[in-house]
């Protein structure tokens, strides 16, 4: 009668190089899906957010009134565009600085913008949970949420300064997220 010696060397070598390439597609496709997941997590975040932003953008909009152009500079001017600006949710920034860099806007573009009645403001976990939006959060660890207010025409753009990186560039706005 013949023994039964057990499987070879040669068959186990086999089985884990095997098992290997297993893990490692599996590793692979684990990490892109994650990614992926990450991407869609910020993406409907900020759409949620531009949602209630356009909320407090249009009030704002209807306090500043559609003939605010005509209106010649003054204190009845400086009233609307205040009470306009008091309808929209978060802290406004006044410096450039505060902005970072990444999404590319000056002092100079900043009082210009300002001009035409386009502010920004920083969006802070609390001010989400204000606006209706408690589950997301805003600071420097998953990213802090910039929204930019064009009360006139009653229009927001999202930024997450973490942003999205995607075949080596970063998209920070939710108009560069969304062409990905």
């Amino acid at each position: 009668m013949k023994k039964n010696k057990g499987i070879t060397m040669v068959a186990l070598v086999i089985t884990i190089v095997i098992l290997l390439i297993i893990a490692g597609i599996s590793i692979g496709t684990g990490n892109n899906i994650i990614k992926q997941t990450e991407i869609e997590n910020i993406k409907t975040n900020m759409l949620l957010i531009k949602v209630k932003g356009l909320e407090y953008a249009e009030n704002a909009n209807f306090k500043l009134g559609t003939n605010i152009d005509t209106i010649k500079e003054g204190e009845e001017k400086s009233n609307r565009i205040q009470k306009a600006k008091a309808e929209l949710k978060g802290e406004e920034i006044v410096d450039a600085n505060q902005l970072s860099n990444k999404i590319g806007i000056t002092q100079e573009n900043l009082v210009e913008e300002n001009a035409t009645y386009i502010y920004y403001y920083k969006l802070t976990s609390e001010n989400l949970t204000e606006m209706g939006i408690a589950n997301v959060k805003s600071d420097d660890k998953n990213g802090l949420y910039i929204i930019r207010y064009d009360i006139k025409n009653a229009q927001v753009e999202i930024y997450n300064l973490k942003g999205i990186e995607n075949e080596g560039k970063t998209y920070y706005s939710l108009s560069e997220i969304n062409k990905i």
